[in-house]
C-alpha cells in the first residue's frame, strides 16, 4: 500500500526525469536517472522532508535504488531502534 512517504518521494524525483516512464520499483540507478550529485541530493530531501538522519551504516546504493526502497528506509528509520538495541 503507499502512502504519503511514497508519493513525495515520487514528487521529488519525477519532475527532474520529464517525459520518462517508471514504476516505484524500478531501479532509478540501473535507468541511468541518477549520478553522484543527485544521490546526495535524494539523501538530503529524504532527511529534510521526513525529519529524519540517514545513518552512515545505512548510506548504501539499495537503500536508494527505488522509490520504495527510499520510502522503506525512512519507515525503518522513523520506527526508531529495534526494542533490545543498544544506542551507538
Amino acid at each position: 500500500m503507499q502512502d504519503h512517504i511514497d508519493t513525495q518521494i515520487r514528487a521529488f524525483i519525477e519532475p527532474r526525469f520529464p517525459g520518462r516512464s517508471w514504476t516505484d520499483d524500478d531501479d532509478i540507478f540501473a535507468l541511468g536517472f541518477v549520478d553522484s550529485m543527485f544521490a546526495m541530493e535524494v539523501v538530503m530531501f529524504v532527511e529534510r522532508a521526513f525529519a529524519v538522519t540517514v545513518p552512515n551504516d545505512e548510506l548504501h546504493m539499495d537503500n536508494f535504488r527505488s522509490v520504495r526502497s527510499m520510502a522503506a528506509l525512512v519507515r525503518r528509520i522513523s520506527a526508531g531502534p529495534k526494542t533490545g538495541a543498544v544506542p551507538a
